[in-house]
């Protein structure tokens, strides 16, 4: 039997790094990214939201910030949620390239 074909346009790595979700209303949440590749990432919490959400990310990648503008694409209540990075500055993804190639060696 042959093993399933990945959908997913690039790989993940598996992290703990820390991110900041900006809603369009209240101050930022803190939690942690537990996945993350160039297109998306996966986030573990228990204040899960709706799909469809639109949220601003600051992710901390080492000392270095790295902004995104992504869309809520899965919800597992009080477990997490899987993000879709809809936009990001060119020189924020190199820089997040770079941390996944070497989070991957």
């Amino acid at each position: 039997m042959d093993a399933p074909q990945e959908r997913r346009r690039h790989p993940r790595v598996k992290v703990k790094i820390p991110v900041e979700l900006h809603l369009s209303a209240g101050s930022p949440q803190r939690t942690s990214i537990d996945e993350i590749s160039l297109c998306g990432c996966y986030i573990e919490t228990n204040f899960t939201l709706e799909v469809r959400t639109r949220v601003d990310l600051v992710i901390w990648l080492n000392q270095e910030k790295v902004t995104a503008t992504g869309i809520v694409v899965n919800r597992y209540p009080q477990v997490g949620n899987g993000i879709d990075f809809v936009t990001m500055a060119p020189q924020d993804r190199l820089k997040l390239n770079d941390f996944i190639s070497k989070s991957s060696e």
